[in-house]
């Protein structure tokens, strides 16, 4: 899920046509949010799809849709990351095809009570799941240079050590507890660039800490190279640099479609024995410009898709 989702799914077209959905096939929408890739796809085909999201206001949004296509669509709440463990509770152990839309919904954007957004002041939670620490709970806790390791790394803000010394400095005269106030400390303190505003990279920052959405998305990728049976096609939409370069070595090293410093030299990195997935096309997709014309939020947004292979999947290497 991700920016302005609601109402318009972005590259709606584009995952259609790399899912290619037909009668009979089971798909998976890994962030279903407001449902809108689901419908889409059970609209195309007579096919079923189960929609997952560790929101449980997404969940409990989508019962209407549920009843609208009478069993097609299953949901369940959970992190996309456990995919393969949450379908084969519901007696599946492979599936023809897996969208993911990355990061935060549109849903989520707009209520301020939700805390992802510095646009309106509201309590500075950002927990998808409503549950563990909150961003709340970062801010005032965590130490100086954690933050500003955070705000650095995963808000790729370079201003980073300014912000977090003028967190440290405002919680010590009172706990920062709303999107207003964070807000206002970062602005005091960052030049914005134009049409931006100063806190974004630190809001996008702390949401992707406190919802491991890194670490999230790199299992629930090994999850649907696990899920999916050979044909079957993985559709990934993301709208950060940090999830696309994800989404790209993930893909590149299944692929053996591994970079060369030159037309010469061998690729870096070791390519699979037997290549796990098939790139359908090399680069990204990126919205048209009448998408972009029509909903802004999208000019951001890169899908990145792949065809399984019939070779068995590679385990996993998690940095430690």
């Amino acid at each position: 899920m991700n920016d302005g989702r609601a109402h318009h799914p972005v590259l709606l077209r584009e995952v259609l046509a790399a899912l290619a959905p037909k009668e009979g096939a089971v798909l998976v929408d890994g962030t279903f949010g407001a449902g809108g890739y689901a419908k889409a796809l059970l609209e195309a085909a007579p096919c079923i799809v189960y929609g997952i999201d560790r929101d449980p206001d997404a969940i409990a949004a989508g019962h209407e849709m549920v009843r609208q296509f009478q069993g097609r669509l299953v949901l369940l709440q959970g992190r996309f990351a456990e995919m393969d463990r949450l379908l084969q509770r519901q007696g599946l152990t492979a599936v023809d095809g897996v969208a993911l839309d990355v990061g935060v919904s549109s849903m989520q954007l707009d209520q301020a009570e939700r805390g992802f957004s510095f646009r309106a002041d509201g309590p500075l939670d950002m927990r998808m799941e409503r549950a563990g620490p909150s961003a709340a709970d970062v801010v005032n806790h965590l130490s100086e240079s954690e933050l500003a390791d955070i705000i650095y790394q995963l808000g790729e803000e370079h201003g980073s050590r300014r912000i977090a010394r003028a967190i440290v400095r405002a919680r010590a005269e009172a706990p920062i507890l709303r999107t207003g106030q964070l807000a206002a400390v970062v602005a005091r303190v960052v030049r914005p660039g134009p049409g931006i505003h100063p806190a974004t990279k630190t809001f996008q920052a702390l949401r992707i800490y406190v919802n491991d959405e890194l670490g999230q998305l790199q299992q629930a990728l090994a999850a649907a190279e696990r899920l999916l049976r050979p044909q079957g096609r993985l559709a990934v939409v993301s709208f950060h640099s940090l999830e696309d370069r994800l989404v790209k070595q993930f893909l590149a090293e299944r692929s053996g479609d591994l970079p060369r410093p030159s037309r010469h030299a061998p690729p870096v990195g070791a390519a699979p024995a037997t290549p796990s997935f098939k790139l359908l096309r090399r680069g990204t997709v990126k919205p048209a410009a009448d998408e972009i014309a029509a909903n802004p939020r999208a000019r951001s947004a890169r899908l990145r898709a792949a065809e399984r292979t019939a070779a068995p999947a590679i385990p996993l290497q998690v940095a430690a």
